[in-house]
């Protein structure tokens, strides 16, 4: 009810202001009358005034003058009737805009949707992290009230001031946040009766639809969002957003950590109160009194229609892809400048960008040789659509990327458990695998729509039934990791359809932003990376990645471009606490073209036990050196930085590359050197790479110091994989791979890798030693076959007397289908040959 109250404080300012000083608002006003010299007018006196306070608007571009009449008379538009009636015509305009729907407002309907259906599955979990406090609870509604309270005053002080005042840009900015919020409530109460959904604290804390409740939308939120709008667009400065932002910001987010509501309904209450209020601005502003530009959402994707690659939708290309090998030699033979190793997967614009580079390269340094015209030719088919598509009409295309069959069959007692002992096998996604015949059957595939994504992958995952660990293994893992023994349960057949990379995406101004499952790989090395990787299945997230490289101003030059990616997520599958949160951030910079610097920073924290308020947020952020005897309250999570660099040797530069990876925590760090050797002379499809990587450090206790905390057991886990580094809690290991590559895409590859546990975390130690030979084919230009046969000697004592053996063959088929709706636009956008066609950086941005 108080936020009622509030919102009626805004309208009987606007009230008051419209019939108290009526005698004021009536008579003519001086400096509304022209002189016969035409010397003054009622928004040059408006401008002039205004210009005196610190709310100053910025001169607007005239749209339209819905009131051209009304200004030059004697009465103000602001009376009881006029204010009503506009009203009531904004519920007709809000109520039947279902009606008026378009098919192309499914650039920004579908993603709305998808996100919101994101929130919804997630909001039942994120709910359980919150404080139960009742002090902090209600110091949580305080802010939330407080705040809604600030906003109704600045909209309905702008009302009263007027009144005294005479201006008419505060006058507008009073009537028109009152009736955006009046608006606002009207709607969201409407939902709310019709939705009947629980608050997070009524029933069984599951926000059931349909039960009586008033959770769905926030009330608060759509009131405060409807107000800041107003006022944000009347006076466009830096100091009147932040404030009016800041306060909505703050509404929403105590919304939720009170558990009032859930997630879903603060953020879709606060589109609800956003939205109402750019119909209300658009609808009834007088843009010849000041404010700024508030184009729909319909407008702006109709703009991106025509605004340029930086706002054109681009899903990433799967890790597992052969682009990347592709991509990383041509970047060492020196026709890519601008990639950046470290920060991987890249969208298929960002790649079409690099293709063009090598073009680029090839018409000013020199001719192609045989083998880089062949990487170049391939890459350019693969991605010339996208290219084209740029010069498209930006509208919805829809693409089955891949369809895929997968088979391993392994002969022998393999490792699957990467957190103590080994994996068999690594960086796939995280599917299961056991002794016997398991399987993976998959399909990924995009559709495009302005400057928005959606790609999903999905695949049916088989593996074998396995028996349970034995008491003494059960009781050696329980000692390692702190927990209480577990039951033996033997590990059962899993037949179940997975989602692998899901996600929705937009792209802004070369920024791209995302939510869904999505898989990441921060490090320049081919097999290890420790902080995040393939290794282990995708992970929910909210990921903002900058796709175009940007360069800092002043002496931050120097650093050249810079790259920046981050996201905020929540990992599965763990039990020691179950659903921890974690988020991650990193920064790569190019000071010169052989040089790549990487900064990274990831945090886990959250979880049962640990609750998730504003302030252990922000102490995840924020806080930075070791935190003694931190309590649950103040604890800022397990931070673990990242540190990686690529150098391609300037005189070595046609054909060796040098890189190196290091996870670190107080004191001690874990490392990842490697080297790449593109090509031999006289053998230039031959390459040969190896990397080196170490875990094995400690500072009291084995294995407690990468991938394990004292709270967090589960430490950098998602459903029982290892996020990061196949090498586990304390081990040191080592990997080398050649490739004869006959074409850009065919290969036959040898590979080696070595892993040994440390003694002093597994009693009596333990070794992994595997060799294989893979081959990968594509025997038509969309089918192509890949094999690969892994012989593997292990020894743990701790598992099982003697040295065991495996043999793991895998055969995968897959299927890319003609893309018919991409050659379409592709015709249609090279129709006009007599205008020369921008080049990929360009389009691209880079």
């Amino acid at each position: 009810m108080r936020v009622k109250a509030m919102v009626l404080m805004v309208g009987l300012g606007a009230m008051t202001a419209a019939f108290g000083p009526e005698s004021i608002w009536a008579m003519p006003q001086q400096n509304d009358v022209k002189t016969d010299a035409g010397a003054s007018s009622t928004a040059e006196q408006t401008t002039e005034g205004s210009a005196k306070t610190n709310w100053s608007p910025s001169p607007l571009p005239v749209r339209s003058n819905r009131y051209p009449d009304e200004r030059d008379s004697s009465a103000s538009r602001w009376n009881f009737k006029n204010y009503g009636m506009d009203i009531l015509g904004d519920q007709k305009d809000i109520w039947t805009s279902p009606t008026k729907v378009r098919f192309s407002d499914a650039n920004w309907l579908i993603p709305a949707a998808m996100a919101s259906a994101g929130l919804f599955a997630t909001d039942h979990e994120f709910s359980r992290h919150l404080p139960s406090d009742p002090r902090t609870i209600q110091r949580y509604r305080d802010i939330a009230n407080g705040s809604v309270g600030a906003l109704a005053g600045i909209g309905g002080g702008f009302a009263l001031w007027s009144a005294f005042t005479h201006d008419e840009h505060q006058r507008e900015t009073g009537f028109l946040s009152g009736e955006a919020a009046i608006d606002s409530l009207a709607v969201v109460e409407a939902l709310s009766y019709a939705t009947g959904r629980q608050r997070p604290y009524q029933g069984d804390g599951g926000g059931h639809f349909f039960h009586g409740g008033s959770s769905f939308p926030s009330d608060h939120s759509a009131a405060a969002w409807a107000i800041a709008g107003i006022v944000a667009h009347e006076y466009p400065g830096t100091l009147p957003k932040f404030i009016v932002y800041g306060l909505a910001t703050a509404v929403s987010l105590s919304r939720i950590q009170s558990r009032d509501h859930f997630n879903s309904d603060v953020v879709i209450g606060s589109g609800i109160g956003w939205l109402i209020s750019q119909h209300v601005f658009a609808k009834h502003h007088d843009p010849e009194l000041g404010g700024t530009e508030w184009p729909s959402l319909r407008e702006l994707t109709d703009e991106s229609k025509s605004s340029g690659p930086h706002n054109l939708g681009s899903p990433y290309v799967p890790l597992d892809s052969w682009v990347y090998p592709a991509f990383e030699r041509l970047a060492a033979l020196g026709y890519i400048e601008t990639d950046f190793l470290g920060m991987r997967p890249w969208t298929r614009i960002n790649c079409a960008a690099l293709v063009e580079e090598a073009g680029d390269k090839n018409r000013t340094m020199q001719p192609f040789s045989p083998e880089v015209s062949d990487l170049y030719e391939a890459l350019r088919n693969e991605f010339q659509p996208d290219l084209d598509a740029v010069d498209g009409d930006g509208g919805l295309s829809v693409h089955l990327e891949s369809l895929y069959a997968g088979a391993t069959e392994i002969a022998g007692p393999p490792l699957n458990d990467g957190d103590h002992f080994g994996q068999t096998i690594i960086n796939n996604f995280g599917r299961p695998y056991e002794q016997g015949f398991n399987s993976y059957d998959g399909f990924s595939g995009y559709a495009i729509a302005g400057r928005f994504t959606i790609y999903v992958r999905g695949e049916y995952q088989h593996s074998p039934f396995a028996p349970a660990y034995s008491g003494s293994v059960r009781e050696l893992i329980a000692t390692l990791d702190a927990n209480p023994v577990q039951p033996a349960n033997p590990f059962l057949a899993i037949n179940q359809f997975r989602l692998l990379d899901t996600y929705a995406a937009a792209h802004v101004g070369g920024w791209n932003i995302s939510f869904g499952k999505q898989s990441l790989w921060w490090g320049p090395g081919e097999g290890s990376d420790f902080l995040l990787s393939d290794n282990a299945a995708p992970f929910y997230m909210f990921r903002v990645s900058r796709v175009v490289p940007i360069e800092l101003p002043w002496i931050f030059h120097l650093l050249g471009p810079m790259k920046i990616d981050a996201f905020f997520g929540e990992l599965s599958g763990n039990e020691f606490p179950p659903r921890p949160l974690i988020h991650g951030e990193k920064i790569s910079f190019k000071p010169t073209h052989n040089l790549e610097l990487d900064f990274a920073r990831t945090v886990e924290f959250g979880g049962v036990g640990r609750p998730l308020t504003l302030g252990s947020l922000f102490r995840s952020y924020f806080v930075v050196g070791y935190v003694d005897n931190a309590t649950p309250a103040n604890d800022p999570g397990i931070r673990t930085g990242g540190f990686d660099f690529t150098y391609r040797i300037p005189y070595l530069r046609d054909w060796v590359t040098v890189y190196f990876d290091m996870a670190y925590r107080p004191v001690k760090a874990g490392f990842n050197p490697g080297f790449y050797v593109s090509h031999f002379p006289g053998i230039p499809k031959l390459d040969f790479r190896a990397e080196a990587v170490n875990s094995d450090t400690y500072l009291t206790n084995p294995g407690e110091y990468l991938y394990f905390d004292g709270f967090y057991h589960d430490l950098y886990t998602n459903h029982g994989n290892l996020i990061g580094s196949w090498i586990g809690r304390q081990g040191q290991g080592e990997q080398a791979w050649s490739n004869y590559w006959f074409t850009a895409r065919d290969r036959l590859q040898v590979n080696y890798r070595h892993e040994k546990v440390s003694a002093q975390f597994i009693p009596g130690g333990g070794t992994l030693t595997d060799v294989g030979i893979r081959a990968d084919w594509w025997v038509r230009p969309r089918i192509g076959l890949s094999s690969q046969v892994q012989y593997e000697v292990w020894n743990f004592p701790v598992l099982h007397p003697g040295a065991q053996r495996d043999i793991a063959t895998t055969l995968q088929m897959t299927i890319k289908p003609p893309d018919r709706w991409f050659e379409k636009n592709r015709h249609e956008s090279s129709a006009d040959q007599g205008v020369d066609q921008p080049s990929a950086k360009e389009k691209a941005g880079s």
